[in-house]
């Protein structure tokens, strides 16, 4: 399962994002989105467990956990849009 977590502090890095998921199951992977014009993290990640008791137990006990002094938000990822390709840059 594909999970999407929001809301997180600045300075989490994949590895805590992965960490932080693991003690629920196996995670497969973990990464926080980075934005590419600053090299700082978006606020927001993925993580991917191939267990969906496991990955549906993350999401519930995770949801409103206070993490690096912020209250993350913890839902299961929906499909990705497909968007239109910005040819101009």
């Amino acid at each position: 399962m594909n999970i999407y977590v929001s809301n997180l502090g600045f300075a989490v890095k994949d590895a805590d994002l992965s960490q932080l998921f693991s003690s629920y199951g196996q995670v497969s992977s973990a990464k926080v989105i980075i934005d590419r014009m600053t090299n700082q993290s978006r606020g927001f990640g993925f993580v991917e467990m191939p267990d969906d008791n496991a990955a549906n137990t993350a999401i519930a006990e995770l949801n409103g956990k206070t993490v690096d002094g912020r209250a993350i938000k913890v839902t299961e990822a929906r499909p990705r849009e497909e968007r239109p390709r910005n040819d101009r840059w």
